[in-house]
């Protein structure tokens, strides 16, 4: 299980549906006092409290093209746990800035992607050290519609994602994010059948243990959470699931 952060102008929000600009301060989380969208607690309640050893965190404001929350995020690294970034990754370059500020894996997204070949550079440039993050919303990959790949299956795009050097997919439904309405499993058989021998990783919807033991079914080796943690729906007991 991987804890989910997201964050804005400092802040760790509350994703609900892939509506960024309505995402609101986190507000509680179970057994601890919080200061509304304090993200640096609550990174440490991931750690501390729910024994989490990866955190998977969306930089929005990156993502909108402003610059990277960089000291934020090398505190929350500091922690200890393991940093999955996605921060509008799309160049060697920014991948090198979001490792060298704290990330232990860097996430190139669909959203942000402008080609397979510069997923490849990335990929060459950082190892083993980068994952490819399927967008879908509604059901679609979710994409630039300028993009060379515009159009593309999801099975085709993680299949172009692992021949371009990507270690581990993630497939992740943002209109489906902090809704409580339950993964696509069917989708994520389709991802796996199409790349068996990866990392598969699944977000967006994960309502608590039931989910999990699905996922696992399916064939995923992880899940990001953090609306099902927040409302108390799965405990640290449930790390021993995927």
């Amino acid at each position: 299980m991987i804890g989910v952060l997201d964050l804005s102008d400092g802040l760790a929000v509350h994703a609900k549906g892939g509506a960024r600009a309505h995402y609101g301060p986190v507000q509680s989380i179970p057994g601890a006092r919080l200061t509304p969208g304090d993200a640096l607690a609550v990174a440490s309640w991931f750690v501390k409290k729910c024994g989490l050893r990866e955190i998977y965190i969306a930089d929005l404001d990156a993502l909108r093209g402003r610059p990277l929350q960089r000291a934020l995020i090398s505190n929350i690294a500091a922690l200890g746990s393991s940093l999955w970034l996605d921060a509008g990754i799309s160049s060697v370059v920014s991948a090198q800035a979001a490792l060298s500020a704290g990330a232990s894996r860097v996430i190139v997204a669909l959203e942000t992607l402008s080609s397979f070949d510069a997923l490849a550079a990335v990929c060459q440039a950082v190892g083993g050290k980068t994952a490819f993050s399927l967008d879908i919303r509604r059901g679609e990959p979710f994409m630039k519609a300028t993009a060379p790949h515009a159009g593309d299956k999801a099975e085709a795009l993680v299949a172009r994602a692992v021949a371009a050097g990507a270690g581990s997919i993630i497939v992740l439904d943002l209109s489906r994010v902090g809704t409580r309405r339950g993964v696509d499993v069917a989708l994520l058989e389709r991802v796996r059948t199409a790349v068996p021998d990866v990392e598969l990783i699944v977000g967006g919807g994960v309502r608590g243990p039931s989910d999990l033991a699905a996922l696992e079914k399916a064939g995923c080796d992880a899940v990001l959470v953090a609306t099902a943690l927040y409302d108390g729906r799965l405990q640290p007991s449930d790390l021993a699931k995927p």
